[in-house]
């Protein structure tokens, strides 16, 4: 809607208005928070805010209903922060979808513009204020001014909170080749070199500065680190030969990746950042828990056979 536009006073035409923009609000809220259950309740509580607002005086309700939405996933990334120790390496929920087939509408929309697993492991490295200014500026536009209201502070700051972030960000592997057959070679050649045993073809294979990020969740405590450097990571990669036959293509958050799943049950997933033909960050999630919630149909048949297997 543009600016100066009436939105509607009644709950009908509200409704509407909110329902329109509710893609990019969703949007919004994944990259925030990085859950897709999360961000859905960040943006029902949105419209319970939304929907008792006096909105007479907005001129432009996109922008306003995007800082409602941030300021509901702002503040619960400082309850997060408050009621938790940071963990050391927290994967946030993946979106595992068919290596082949039509993409869900839905999932298209909330990993446009390069939204990978990698990016999200990042952003939760960030403070909750460094995250909001990040995703706001330099995913969505949002001007500084706005900023500085949604976080209290001055657009200067506003403006360093997000240089700051976008530091962080620039000095991790989070941008994967765009080739998606070229990452799949690469996952491929990868797993192959992992089945074997074969190390020189695992270092070979993975960029030397790689980074291989592992939640195992409060199940499997002893599967959380995080290694660096492709001696180290490719000494892990070859001790795991032996979960090849149950390696299932997938694609997670859409780049290259694998479900691990014996007995039609997933127990690991793994997403690849590919840059420039080469392994430069691997990020796995095997928390029991998280992974239970995983809706594999289509991926992971009946017979423990997968479509296609790496």
């Amino acid at each position: 809607m543009s600016a100066g536009q009436d939105p509607g006073t009644d709950d009908g035409g509200l409704e509407a208005v909110f329902e329109e923009h509710r893609p990019t609000l969703r949007a919004v809220a994944f990259r925030m928070l990085g859950s897709r259950g999360d961000a859905e309740d960040a943006v029902q509580d949105a419209w319970l805010r939304v929907s008792r607002a006096d909105v007479s005086a907005v001129e432009n309700m996109g922008a306003w209903l995007t800082t409602v939405v941030a300021r509901v996933c702002l503040n619960e990334l400082r309850r997060r922060r408050q009621r938790t120790e940071v963990p050391l390496v927290h994967v946030p929920d993946p979106i595992v979808s068919p290596e082949s087939g039509v993409a869900d509408p839905e999932e298209s929309a909330l990993l446009a513009d390069g939204v990978g697993l990698a990016l999200l492991v990042v952003l939760e490295t960030l403070s909750p204020a460094e995250r909001l200014a990040f995703v706001l500026h330099d995913m969505f536009g949002v001007g500084f001014a706005d900023l500085a209201v949604l976080l209290d502070r001055s657009p200067d700051a506003a403006r360093k909170l997000a240089s700051r972030a976008r530091l962080r960000v620039r000095g991790q592997a989070t941008s994967p080749d765009p080739d998606l057959a070229r990452q799949r070679e690469v996952v491929d050649a990868f797993f192959a070199a992992s089945r074997e045993g074969d190390f020189e073809a695992l270092v070979a294979v993975l960029h030397p500065e790689v980074v291989l990020r592992s939640d195992g969740g409060a199940g499997r405590p002893q599967l959380t680190m995080v290694l660096r450097g492709a001696s180290s990571v490719a000494s892990q990669a070859a001790s795991t030969g032996r979960l090849f036959p149950f390696v299932h293509r997938v694609l997670v958050n859409g780049v290259a990746g694998v479900v691990v799943a014996p007995r039609r049950s997933a127990q690991v997933v793994m997403a690849f950042t590919v840059v420039d033909g080469l392994v430069a960050a691997i990020d796995v999630l095997s928390d029991p828990d998280r992974l239970a919630s995983l809706d594999l149909r289509g991926i992971v048949g009946p017979d423990d056979s997968p479509a296609q297997r790496a």
